[in-house]
């Protein structure tokens, strides 16, 4: 059963639960921000991405508070001076990460108060978090309030200007996704964290058409074996094996005595090791018994 809501109905302190709780994991914009006084600011936000490589673009929003519409000290900070530099959260910051979020006074540096590292900045006039694996100075573009009322967004477009990564999280040249150990914001008090057992790899088909979940013969795609992304990854196939191909693997294999169902339970067991063309062949071969 499927429950249907109005947004226009509903609080909107429940509204923003069910927002930040199903529209996740949501990478975390780590923002340090100076106010024309040249007060530092430090606050992470997660409403936040990247949306644009050439020219790098960034957007993340510090929505209006839900309890008493004010706005945010990088908000306004950014209006004063349109910088920021964007730093990304990992495992190893997430805690102090959490504590510059307490709504301080104006005026208050959360780099003290989380006890990090203010790391000047090459561009820009906000410092860098020393302890953050990447950070990107920027220039803000443009700023766009959504709304005045409570829980409003307001879109902070930054362009990036300068990017520092820390060597550490490099393999052979290369940006190391697991080394990198990433977290995320969930619902609630809830984050997530990118660790080697979390990921999965999918393979993208970029330049080639896969081809596609309805081109399978009935028998598998209606297996009752075999899952969605069992099928999704079938359908990436380029093409299928050809009949000398499939006879070839299914006797080296020594399952041609299998039955269907028992075939369809190896290849969905190959499809998740990421063996799709012999997972295929299993399962063609299983359609001619």
């Amino acid at each position: 059963m499927i429950k249907t809501i109005d947004p226009n109905t509903i609080p909107q302190p429940e509204l923003y639960s069910i927002l930040s709780t199903a529209v996740a994991p949501r990478p975390i914009c780590f923002a340090s921000t100076v106010d024309a006084a040249g007060n530092v600011n430090l606050s992470p936000f997660s409403f936040f991405n990247v949306f644009s490589s050439n020219p790098p673009v960034m957007v993340f929003s510090p929505a209006r508070s839900g309890r008493d519409n004010s706005l945010k000290h990088t908000h306004q900070n950014v209006v004063e001076v349109p910088e920021v530099v964007i730093n990304v959260v990992n495992h190893a910051m997430a805690e102090q990460m959490s504590l510059s979020s307490t709504a301080y006074d104006k005026g208050v540096n959360e780099f003290v108060k989380a006890g990090f590292t203010e790391v000047p900045s090459v561009k820009v006039k906000p410092p860098r978090v020393g302890e953050a694996p990447v950070s990107f100075e920027c220039t803000v573009l443009e700023v766009v309030e959504l709304a005045q009322t409570p829980g409003a967004g307001n879109l902070i477009i930054a362009q990036v200007d300068m990017i520092h990564v820390n060597d550490h999280y490099f393999t052979n040249g290369v940006l190391d996704t697991e080394k990198l150990d990433l977290v995320g914001r969930m619902g609630g008090n809830w984050y997530i964290r990118a660790i080697k057992e979390s990921l999965f790899e999918i393979p993208k088909p970029i330049r080639t058409h896969g081809i596609g979940v309805d081109a399978l013969p009935k028998g598998i795609r209606e297996s009752d074996v075999l899952t969605g992304n069992n099928l999704g990854r079938l359908g990436n196939l380029e093409n299928v094996p050809s009949s000398k191909e499939i006879k070839a693997i299914v006797e080296n294999e020594g399952v041609q005595n299998a039955s269907k169902t028992e075939l369809h339970t190896l290849a969905k067991q190959l499809l998740e090791d990421g063996d799709a063309v012999k997972a295929m062949a299993y399962l063609l071969f299983a359609e001619r018994l």
